[in-house]
C-alpha cells in the first residue's frame, strides 16, 4: 500500500470550475470528458470536490484554462492511503486486460493503419471496417478513433453489440428502438422513440431513418461518429440481421448519392472478427463498401518498443525472435509476456519455458480458448486436426472462419495452421490427450 497522489478541488473553487466548463462551452459533463478522453466517472469527481489522479487534475485544469495551483486542496491527501500501483502514477505495472485507452503509453500505432482510419474518418458519410480476430486491438482502435473524432468536435457514440442482451436481439424492430434510444441517451438528448415511432403506416427501418435523420443528423448538428463494435454478434439473426446491415449500407450509399448534407453527416466504423453467417450478397452486405482495415501482427521493432515503454532494458534481438517463435507478433500475447517479464514476475526464460503449461503466464487465456473449443465438439475436432498436422491443413469453410475468429489459426485461401507455436503445443497436448483417454 502506496500513498496515494491524488489532487481535489478546494471547497470553495468548486463553482469556479463549473463555471468554466460553461464558458469554455460545453454544454454537458459528457461532452468535456468525451474530449479529454476520460470517463464522466473520473470528470465527475473533480467537479464535485473529490481527489482524483494528479494526471487527469492537470488535464482538465488545462482544458478548462485554470491553474492547477490556484484550485488545489492538498490537505489530508497526503495521508491517503491506496493499493492500486496504476493509481500510483506508475503506469509500468498496468495489467493487460481489455481495451487501452488512447493515452495508454502501451498502446502502439501500426504502420498506416491509425492515420487511414483518420483521414477516412473526416471525410463526408465514410465507413471504416475493422475486421480481426478476437483479442488484436479492435476496440483498443475504436477508442482511438473516438477520441480523433473527439478533437474534431464530432458527436460521438460507442456501442459494444456485443454486450446487448438478448431480448434486444428478438427481432428488428425491438433492436432498431433500441439502438436510436441508446444513441439518444449516449448523446444526453431526450429519448422520443416511443413518440415519434410510426408502426401503423412505416416498416421498422423507415422509422429509424426518420429518427436518425430528424434528431441526430438535423442541419446545425455536428457530424455524428456511429463506432458499432463486436457486429458479428448479430449475425446468427439471421431472420432480421440482414435487414439491419442492408440498413447500414443503405446510410453510407446514400451519404454517396444525396445531394443534400443530411447523411453526409454520418460517419460509420464497424469491428467485427467474421462475416461468416452472413449470406454473401453484394447489394446487401455493408462490409464489401467502405474502406476495410485488417489489424496485423506486432513486428520486433514494435515489441522493442514495447518493452522500452514497460521501462525495462532493452531485449536483444535473440530475445525478441525466441518469443516471436512461440507467439508470434500476437498483441495480446506480446502485451502479457512484456507485463510479466518487464515487472520481474518472470524472466524471459522461464516464460518460454512454461508457456503451455498450466503453470504457465497464458494458461487462464489457453483455458478460456480450451472451453469454448469443448462446447463446440465438431470445432474441437478440427482443431485437434490442426495441431496434429505439420503443416497447412483444409478445413470445411465454417470450421476455418470460426477457428480464425477465435484467433486460434492463421489462415491462407482455405488452408490453416495454428497461429503460433504456443497454440500448436497446447492444443496438440490436451486435445490428443483427450481422445487418448
Amino acid at each position: 500500500m502506496g500513498i496515494s497522489k491524488k489532487l481535489k478541488v478546494r471547497q470553495d473553487q468548486i463553482e469556479r470550475v463549473k463555471q468554466a466548463v460553461i464558458d469554455k462551452g460545453y454544454p454537458t459533463q459528457k461532452r468535456l470528458a468525451d474530449n479529454l478522453c476520460i470517463s464522466r466517472a473520473t470528470l465527475s469527481p473533480f467537479l464535485n470536490g473529490k481527489p482524483v489522479g494528479i494526471q487527469n487534475f492537470k488535464d482538465i485544469c488545462n482544458k478548462l484554462g485554470v491553474d492547477p495551483q490556484e484550485i488545489a486542496d492538498l490537505e489530508d491527501l497526503s495521508d491517503t492511503p491506496q493499493d492500486s500501483d496504476e493509481e500510483a502514477g506508475d503506469p509500468t505495472s498496468w495489467f493487460p486486460e481489455g481495451a487501452l485507452p488512447p493515452n495508454s503509453p502501451f498502446y502502439l500505432e501500426r504502420p498506416n493503419t491509425e492515420s487511414l482510419c483518420y483521414e477516412t474518418l473526416v471525410k463526408p458519410g465514410s465507413l471504416i471496417r475493422i475486421k480481426a480476430p478476437k483479442l488484436m486491438g479492435k476496440t483498443s482502435l475504436l477508442f482511438n478513433i473516438l477520441a480523433y473524432a473527439r478533437r474534431e468536435k464530432y458527436n460521438t457514440v460507442y456501442l459494444n453489440l456485443g454486450s446487448v442482451e438478448k431480448e434486444i436481439l428478438t427481432g428488428l424492430d425491438r433492436f432498431l428502438r433500441w439502438l436510436c434510444a441508446k444513441i439518444s441517451e449516449e448523446l444526453e438528448l431526450k429519448n422520443q422513440v416511443d413518440e415519434v415511432w410510426n408502426t401503423k403506416i412505416l416498416g421498422s427501418s423507415d422509422n429509424c431513418n426518420n429518427y436518425f435523420r430528424r434528431h441526430f443528423l438535423s442541419q446545425g448538428n455536428p457530424p455524428l461518429f456511429l463506432a458499432l463494435d463486436g457486429v458479428d454478434r448479430l449475425f446468427p439473426y439471421k431472420e432480421w440481421s440482414e435487414s439491419f446491415l442492408l440498413l447500414l449500407r443503405s446510410w453510407h450509399e446514400k451519404s454517396n448519392n444525396e445531394n443534400g448534407t443530411t447523411w453526409k453527416r454520418l460517419r460509420l466504423a464497424l469491428a467485427h472478427s467474421t462475416e461468416v453467417y452472413i449470406p454473401q450478397n453484394t447489394k446487401i452486405s455493408p462490409f464489401n463498401v467502405g474502406v476495410p482495415v485488417e489489424l496485423r501482427e506486432f513486428d520486433k521493432q514494435q515489441i522493442q518498443d514495447l518493452t522500452k515503454r514497460r521501462g525495462a532494458d532493452a531485449w536483444t534481438k535473440e530475445q525478441i525472435q525466441q518469443l516471436t517463435n512461440m507467439i508470434g507478433g500476437h498483441p495480446y500475447l506480446v502485451q502479457l509476456a512484456a507485463y510479466h517479464v518487464c515487472t520481474g514476475k518472470t524472466s524471459l526464460e522461464q516464460l518460454r519455458k512454461n508457456a503451455s503449461t498450466e503453470a504457465g503466464v497464458y494458461s487462464h487465456h489457453l483455458r478460456s480458448l480450451l472451453l469454448m473449443l469443448q462446447e463446440a465438439p465438431a470445432l474441437s475436432e478440427a482443431m485437434k486436426k490442426v495441431v496434429s498436422t505439420s503443416g497447412w491443413v483444409e478445413l470445411d469453410s465454417v470450421q476455418t472462419f470460426q477457428l480464425h475468429s477465435m484467433g486460434l489459426v492463421k489462415q491462407e485461401n482455405n488452408y490453416v495452421m495454428p497461429r503460433c507455436h504456443l497454440y500448436r503445443e497446447y492444443f496438440h497436448r490436451v486435445l490428443c490427450k483427450e481422445s487418448k483417454q
